[in-house]
């Protein structure tokens, strides 16, 4: 029997936040309910930041109440504080995720705060994901380089990894924000980070600005990381990153994975079909190479 791996899709999320014309919401969950369809088992929804600082996600709560949730499907959604988690608990949400970055630089200007005091902002949150038995997620970002500070220190990416876990977040995603990580700087963190934290509760998600994030995800699913971050489509970016493009495309990585051997329980050509429609629908290329290739099982 084949070993699995479980794709958790952040198209919705972090692939549409940075779409600069606003995507109908009726869009946004007809996309989470097709990559459902699909075979995707954890699909990232929305976030309930502040819609000033994400005008593009400002439906987070009309998105998830118009979903037509399944039993056993995962629907996580990104929350920046206590606020955002009540925001999110009154729309039913039932898993929520957390993020910060291991560069001081990032977060003074992403969040507006030092990494420690993000973490403190996440207590309270942890303490109400507790009180109504919501398990949460951590993101972790910039583990491989920041655009302000430059190189950032593996031990720097260890000790915020480990200060989420400890919070309680049942798994912690480590993110290579800019796409500027290679294939042995990628495998040396991840193995550095399961030093401190069990290799079955991390991620890892990559982004594509440089082509090396499908040798990013084989690296570190050598290394043993079960878990990965994609995006259907390529979809994403980063705005505090100039010229970071998508994410790696779920397509790709799926094919890859397959390839491989592993069981994600997608079913590609379903997939593909998702990917071909919603980059019509933005009026964009589309970022998976899958995408312009492929013609069936």
């Amino acid at each position: 029997m084949a070993e699995s791996i479980r794709i958790v899709e952040v198209g919705p999320r972090d692939g549409l936040q940075n779409e600069k014309l606003i995507v109908p919401t009726a869009t946004k969950v007809r996309l989470i309910e097709q990559l459902v369809d699909a075979g995707h088992s954890t699909v990232e929804a929305t976030s309930f930041v502040s819609p000033k600082w994400v005008p593009q996600l400002a439906d987070a709560a009309e998105v998830f109440s118009a979903l037509r949730r399944k039993a056993g499907i995962r629907y996580p959604v990104l929350v920046p504080n206590l606020q955002g988690m009540e925001r999110a608990l009154a729309a039913g949400v039932a898993e929520v995720a957390i993020f910060t970055a291991a560069s001081e630089a990032f977060n003074r200007r992403n969040i507006n705060a030092s990494i420690d005091e993000s973490i403190e902002r996440f207590k309270p949150v942890m303490d109400r994901a507790a009180e109504v038995g919501v398990p949460v997620r951590g993101y972790v970002s910039t583990v491989l380089g920041c655009p302000y500070q430059g190189a950032v220190p593996i031990c720097d990416v260890v000790r915020v990894a480990r200060a989420l876990h400890q919070l309680g977040c049942y798994e912690v995603s480590l993110g290579d924000t800019i796409g500027i990580g290679t294939a042995s700087a990628a495998r040396e963190m991840l193995r550095s980070v399961a030093g401190v934290v069990p290799m079955q509760q991390l991620a890892v998600h990559f982004h594509d600005t440089r082509g090396q994030a499908l040798a990013n995800v084989y690296a570190c699913v050598e290394a043993g990381v079960r878990v990965v971050d994609a995006s259907v489509a390529g979809l994403g970016g980063c705005p505090y990153a100039e010229g970071a493009s998508g994410n790696v495309a779920s397509e790709d990585v799926v094919f890859m994975l397959h390839g491989m051997d592993f069981d994600t329980g997608i079913d590609l050509d379903k997939l593909v079909q998702v990917g071909r429609w919603i980059s019509a629908e933005l009026g964009r290329s589309n970022g998976a190479k899958l995408g312009l290739a492929w013609k069936g099982q």
